[in-house]
């Protein structure tokens, strides 16, 4: 059996390899400018991120094998004895739910409902908390997709 301290490790380095891979691979294709967008631009930049993220993960398992007493890690890393099933739900119907309010309600009501439902899967969220948060959201993403990106999805269908 794996012990906890080295999971983190593995896992970063797994992060670690799968990202140079996607790098070099994107790489190979026509990666093109941010404003035209090659076929190897995502999988590159995609693979940067990754593999920045997984140097994180390494560091981070490092500085806390360091600095903390072992009993702690353990009981950090420790799997729950029962699954959260309201949080699992609440972020597979707020990506439901985007899908199909994207395709027939538009861009405004599928952000508000998947972040809002999302919001929801944290035990201590309220709803005044998750419906401020979901229109926080709902109103940047507006701001972002439709008028900055241009996106192709109506701001409201019917309107």
């Amino acid at each position: 059996m794996i012990s906890d301290g080295r999971r983190d490790y593995y896992a970063g380095t797994l992060m670690i390899l799968i990202g140079v891979g996607a790098a070099y691979l994107g790489s190979t294709y026509q990666v093109g400018t941010l404003t035209r967008m090659g076929p190897g631009y995502f999988p590159l930049v995609l693979g940067v991120l990754l593999t920045f993220l997984g140097i994180l993960i390494a560091l981070s398992a490092r500085r806390s094998a360091a600095e903390e007493p072992a009993g702690l890690i353990e009981s950090l890393h420790s799997v729950p004895a029962h699954p959260d099933w309201r949080g699992w739900s609440c972020v597979i119907g707020s990506v439901v739910s985007f899908i199909v309010l994207a395709e027939y309600a538009g861009l405004l009501p599928a952000t508000f409902a998947c972040v809002f439902i999302g919001a929801m899967g944290d035990r201590t969220a309220t709803l005044k908390v998750s419906a401020l948060l979901a229109s926080g959201i709902s109103v940047f993403a507006l701001v972002l997709f439709a008028y900055i990106l241009h996106v192709q999805i109506p701001i409201v269908r019917g309107f």
